[in-house]
């Protein structure tokens, strides 16, 4: 990850005596003697906090940001992700192999700020690069196993009772339609092309068959990490909530092919890295092939989703950002026999 040295904390900070008094004890560091902060991936809202005697380290977000200047709104997503990381964590996903980041605490009074400690390893981003650059996939393919073992566990552990609501998922796709426009990346005659194409997939059954899960909902390469074997680590569940199981499993597979296609020009690329992933989850449960053919059937839906949610990012190029929209609207046609 990225990081910029943004120099020593002042002890006359507000947060000084709340990271020394209640974050830093937690790691040990019962003594603070200084604080370095360094700003990650050029956001102004996401630091690591580094006590400068011991290196006793932890993540720091605010929430209350040059993004979000409604005090109440975030608080309000402040809130939301410590208790998914704690209800996830609570799941067992608090060791090997799977382990959510423990949040060591959060201060409303301080820009709605959380504290949560780091996640070790390597993120995916890290073996999808190297890949591309002509590594070992083999690699890959383990990582994608483990994955799809931690997934697997977080929606199967996490399962209500009944029916999702899938019309949920249909209000997002068209949100991000309408940022699409509003950006001038798509025009209003594909918009509504993407609309009826979108509406096509809600009076399919499969769409809502499932129990609801709590999904992760951010699901990107550089928020999941790996360690040893089968060891998963992962942070940021802000948007985490309960949806469709193969919400993240599209966002992935989104991201899988934006990845390699961005990479190799290749728009085929992904497709055997996304099959193993997929084929890996569905070995968690009793029948696996027919649960492989249910996840297939549903997932060009949310793979259309990924791959418009990665098309608002403004620092891709436009021509390629409108190639994302067109692999979008081809996910699209393959409806649901």
């Amino acid at each position: 990850m990225t990081t910029h040295d943004s120099g020593n904390m002042s002890p006359a900070d507000p947060l000084w005596q709340y990271l020394a008094n209640e974050i830093f004890p937690q790691l040990g560091c019962l003594y603070v003697h200084g604080i370095r902060v360094y700003r990650l991936n050029a956001s102004n809202a996401v630091y690591r906090y580094e006590e400068t005697a011991t290196g006793a380290a932890f993540i720091g977000k605010f929430f209350y940001n040059d993004h979000c200047r409604d005090w109440d709104t975030a608080g309000r997503r402040m809130e939301r992700e410590y208790g998914n990381l704690l209800y996830a964590r609570s799941l067992g996903l608090d060791g090997y192999p799977h382990c959510v980041a423990r949040p060591l605490g959060r201060n409303g009074a301080r820009g709605q700020f959380l504290a949560v400690e780091i996640c070790p390893g390597r993120a995916l981003d890290h073996y999808l690069n190297a890949v591309i650059r002509g590594g070992d996939p083999d690699r890959l393919y383990r990582r994608l196993t483990a994955l799809g073992y931690f997934l697997a566990t977080l929606h199967n552990r996490s399962a209500a009772p009944g029916q999702l609501d899938f019309t949920a998922n249909i209000h997002h796709f068209e949100s991000l339609l309408n940022d699409l426009r509003c950006d001038g990346i798509m025009g209003p005659g594909e918009e509504q092309r993407f609309r009826e194409r979108s509406g096509a997939w809600y009076y399919h059954s499969c769409m809502w068959e499932d129990a609801p899960v709590l999904v992760h909902g951010d699901a990107t390469p550089s928020n999941l990490c790996f360690g040893e074997h089968l060891q998963v680590y992962s942070f940021d569940l802000e948007r985490a909530h309960r949806t469709d199981r193969v919400y993240d499993l599209g966002l992935l597979a989104g991201e899988l092919k934006h990845f390699f296609l961005r990479g190799t020009g290749n728009r085929y690329a992904a497709e055997p890295f996304t099959g193993h992933l997929l084929w890996e989850y569905a070995c968690h449960f009793p029948d696996r092939e027919a649960a492989f053919r249910a996840i297939t059937r549903r997932l060009p839906y949310y793979q259309a989703l990924s791959l418009l949610r990665i098309a608002r990012n403004h620092y891709l190029p436009i021509p390629y950002r409108r190639q994302l929209i067109s692999e979008a609207g081809e996910s699209l046609k393959g409806l649901p026999s």
